[in-house]
C-alpha cells in the first residue's frame, strides 16, 4: 500500500448517525426505525435514479421527496409541520460517538469530507456536532451536479486536497460508496459497524473496520 497523505471521509452514515431522526418520528409512529430505514433507502435510490436521469435536484430536496415517499409507503398521516420537523432532524444529526477523537487522532494531514449532502445540510451537521475543528474542506456533490458512485464526485477529493487519489484513504461505511471510491483510484477502509457482506463489485476495500478508531495512521 501506497503511504496515506491525507483522508476523506463520507458523511452520512459514516461521520454521523443517519438513524438519530428516529427520535424525531416517535411524534408519528410506533416504529421510527422503520420509517427512518426505508426513508434512507429511498433518498440514495433517488440520488443515483437522478445521476443516471441527468434530473440533479440538490440533496435537502432528494431527502425531502424520499421522506414524502416513504410516509405514503407506510401510510403515515403527517401534515406539513411533521415533514418540516423531520427534515429539521437531518441539520442535527449526532455523529458516532467515536468520531471527534478519531479525527483528532488524524491531525497533521488534511481530513475532507466528500459528501452527497448539499452545502447547508453539510455545514448544519458539522456545526452542531462540533467536528469543524476536525476538518479541512467540507466538499459536496453539489459543486458538480452528480452523485456518487459518479468518477467526477470522487475527483474533488484530489483536486481540493492536492494529493493524488492513491494517496488519500477514503472511508465510508456503505458499501456500495466503498466500490466506488476503490474503483477511482483512492486506497480505502472500509467502516463495517453492522458485519454486512461486501458488494459484488469486483473490487475490495483496502481495510475492513469496525470503528473509525481502528483508521491505519
Amino acid at each position: 500500500m501506497a503511504s496515506v497523505r491525507g483522508y476523506v471521509f463520507d458523511a452520512y452514515g459514516t461521520l454521523f448517525d443517519v438513524h438519530a431522526v428516529v427520535e424525531a418520528g416517535r411524534a408519528l409512529t410506533g416504529d421510527p426505525m422503520a420509517l427512518s430505514l426505508a426513508w434512507r433507502q429511498k433518498q440514495l435510490e433517488y440520488t443515483w435514479l437522478r445521476a443516471l436521469m441527468g434530473r440533479y435536484e440538490d440533496f435537502w430536496t432528494v431527502t425531502e421527496d424520499a421522506l414524502r415517499w416513504a410516509l405514503a409507503r407506510l401510510g403515515l398521516p403527517a401534515g406539513e409541520s411533521d415533514v418540516r420537523s423531520l427534515m429539521d432532524a437531518y441539520l442535527s444529526l449526532a455523529c458516532f460517538p467515536e468520531v471527534p477523537a478519531a479525527l483528532a487522532a488524524l491531525r497533521g494531514r488534511p481530513r475532507a469530507i466528500l459528501s452527497n449532502g448539499a452545502p447547508t445540510m453539510l455545514a448544519a451537521a458539522v456545526a452542531s456536532s462540533g467536528l469543524a475543528e476536525h476538518l479541512d474542506h467540507v466538499l459536496s456533490v453539489d459543486a458538480v451536479k452528480t452523485y456518487k458512485p459518479s468518477p467526477k464526485v470522487y475527483a474533488l477529493g484530489p483536486d481540493a486536497l492536492g494529493i493524488p487519489a492513491g494517496d488519500l484513504l477514503f472511508v465510508s461505511s456503505n458499501a456500495w460508496d466503498v466500490a466506488g471510491a476503490k474503483s477511482f483510484g483512492y486506497q480505502v477502509a472500509w467502516c463495517n459497524r453492522t458485519n454486512a457482506p461486501a458488494e459484488n463489485l469486483g473490487v475490495k476495500a483496502d481495510y475492513v473496520i469496525r470503528s473509525l478508531t481502528d483508521l491505519p495512521q
